[in-house]
């Protein structure tokens, strides 16, 4: 864990590229603070001369110097206010872009291994108390130092003995910050993880709604809300003690020594050693030093915050990217893919998902991806836009090795349409033209919606492909949202096509539309195809049939049917299945039509 100071320095740094403001806020700072001793000397002229010597002292001075000096306090306190909330909202934004963009260029294993509501976390709430530790704190820091020291000036030429007696109180405050820093720092670190777990929490509970109402889960997922806010319940109560027990130590200190000076002050005015204008401005200014001293022990807690949710932020900032080393370009693949020795393992797995794996695919090749769940179709397709990387082996695009190729390259020769569809907040428009350079070419807008058999649904709405699909694509039905994430595909034009389950969510009469597009799509693309119903698959070039991780079978749908095999197993199992269900389905069209004629 780093030290509070490395951390901090490492904060400040964010505010280089805005030293102007930094300075300006400083400067009122500075000008604000200087104001402070002002009032109690002004003080003492008033009361020895105005009311005690009576010696003609100018009436008008007094109330225009307070007048003055209030003026120049508040503009100095408004700019500096002013300048550090805009030092602050930049380094905010330069912190959430940072964050951002490190988040979007972490390996996939990184999302799979952190909760998304720990990064939402991180990003939308955490990240505010950085500021705060900037800038609120730092204004603190500086101003009430600059006020103390201005007013300790003011006190020493006073009388000196007396602010010695004052003195004694700043190391017993500093002993206070000491003891409660550290558990201040811990308590708001477990803070922010019990933050980001509420998040998680209502994350999930949010998106999973359905599941709950129809499950009954209602009495789970209260629990499990109410463990999580009872948590950060008696952490917020701890840190409260921690802060508060600050504040009566610092005012039984201050009424220490304000007793012990006004014995002493008074025991000099005895001697004629002080005036009443030098006591009542000695006090005035003893007493003003109270409320910095109390802001430099409150502020510990929201630097500790601060400090502790820096933390978290940097330790995002510092998590290793996507290695994107490779020099070579490409343009536009051919799309050859070759298997050397490909083994990859899941962290923490007993055994490896694909092993050994020797494998060459000819562009333009159609190959189909079948076996039991688990079997190891998915990891291999993970692995060719380097989603994850192999544990041993390598994979070639056109006798390239995948790692030697800019990601950006090779991740623009894949097109994907996944089981589970992933749909942004934005028009259907923006879902096909999702990161295409072709994205305002309308001919091909026009060409991907007819492909995926969407036109028709296009023309019942009111705006047309500049409907909002809602958040997840919620306003469409599962049949819809996979054909957009297909017209996605078709819209990238891309040389390499991968289709996990793309057409399950279909119907059989709209699969069969898509099924057809989806051919016309093939042609001339590498396309890998995982497909369940195998009956979408018989027109594959090559099937290819995994069992724990490895090939077991090869080879065309009627090469495979005639061996015998695994693939001839899989696929009387489910012809027989569907034959089973057809049969269902005939018997309760008869008995219904039986029905009607009695009726």
């Amino acid at each position: 864990m780093k030290s509070s100071l490395a951390i901090y320095r490492r904060l400040l740094s964010y505010t280089r590229p805005y030293a102007g403001g930094f300075a300006l806020a400083l400067l009122g700072m500075v000008v604000a603070a200087a104001t402070e001793p002002m009032l109690p000397a002004l003080l003492k002229p008033l009361l020895d001369e105005g009311f005690v010597n009576k010696s003609g002292f100018p009436l008008w001075f007094v109330p225009a110097a307070i007048m003055g000096l209030f003026i120049a306090r508040g503009i100095a306190t408004f700019t500096s206010n002013y300048a550090m909330s805009w030092v602050a909202n930049h380094v905010l934004v330069d912190l959430r872009r940072q964050m951002f963009s490190r988040m979007m260029r972490l390996p996939a294993a990184e999302f799979e291994n952190e909760a998304s509501g720990l990064l939402i976390s991180r990003i939308v709430f955490e990240v505010t108390n950085v500021t705060g530790a900037v800038t609120r704190a730092l204004t603190v820091l500086v101003r009430d130092s600059l006020v103390i020291a201005g007013l300790l000036g003011w006190l020493m030429y006073l009388n000196w003995k007396l602010t010695l007696v004052a003195l004694a109180l700043i190391p017993v405050l500093s002993g206070v910050v000491v003891v409660y820093s550290k558990r201040m720092r811990k308590l708001n670190r477990r803070s922010l993880e019990y933050t980001g777990e509420l998040t998680r929490v209502v994350e999930e509970a949010v998106h999973g709604h359905k599941v709950t109402k129809i499950f009954g889960g209602y009495a789970h997922q209260s629990a499990l809300f109410e463990r999580t806010i009872d948590k950060l319940r008696g952490f917020a109560m701890r840190m409260t003690v921690a802060s508060a027990a600050t504040v009566p130590i610092t005012q039984l200190c201050a009424a220490a020594a304000v007793a012990t000076v006004v014995t002493i002050a008074l025991l000099q005015s005895q001697n004629d050693q002080t005036t009443v204008g030098g006591f009542v401005s000695f006090i005035t200014a003893m007493l003003m030093l109270l409320a910095p001293l109390r802001h430099l022990a409150d502020v510990n807690e929201q630097l500790q915050r601060g400090l502790a949710a820096a933390e978290a932020v940097f330790a995002l900032l510092d998590k290793n990217e996507e290695d994107d080393s490779g020099p070579v370009r490409i343009e536009h693949a051919r799309g050859e893919l070759v298997f050397e020795n490909v083994s990859f393992r899941y962290p923490s797995a007993a055994y490896d998902a694909v092993t050994d794996l020797d494998l060459r695919i000819a562009p333009g090749e159609v190959v189909a991806l079948v076996g039991a769940s688990g079997a190891g179709k998915t990891t291999l397709m993970n692995l060719l836009p380097r989603f994850i990387e192999p544990t041993r082996g390598r994979i070639l695009l056109d006798g390239v090795p995948l790692a030697e190729i800019r990601l950006s390259d090779l991740r623009r020769q894949f097109a994907q349409v996944a089981q589970d569809v992933v749909l942004f907040n934005d028009s259907l428009r923006g879902n096909i033209g999702f990161g295409s350079e072709h994205a305002g070419d309308e001919t091909r807008l026009r060409a991907a919606v007819d492909a995926a058999v969407l036109a028709d649904y296009v023309r019942t709405l009111p705006d047309g492909v500049d409907t909002s699909v809602g958040e997840r694509g919620m306003r469409l039905s599962g049949g819809q949202r996979q054909r957009v994430a297909l017209a996605r595909a078709i819209m990238k034009d891309a040389p390499i096509l991968l289709l996990d389950e793309a057409t399950s969510a279909l119907d059989s009469e709209t699969e069969r539309e898509v099924q057809l597009a989806l051919e016309r799509t093939m042609r001339g693309r590498t396309t890998l195809v995982i497909a369940h119903r195998l009956s979408t698959i018989e027109r594959a070039d090559r099937i290819l049939v995994f069992d724990k991780g490895r090939i077991v079978e090869q080879g065309s749908h009627a090469q495979l049917l005639a061996r015998g095999g695994s693939y001839a197993y899989l696929y009387r199992l489910q012809f027989a299945g569907d034959a089973k269900s057809s049969g269902r389905a005939g018997a309760a069209d008869a008995a219904d039509a039986a029905g009607a004629a009695r009726d």
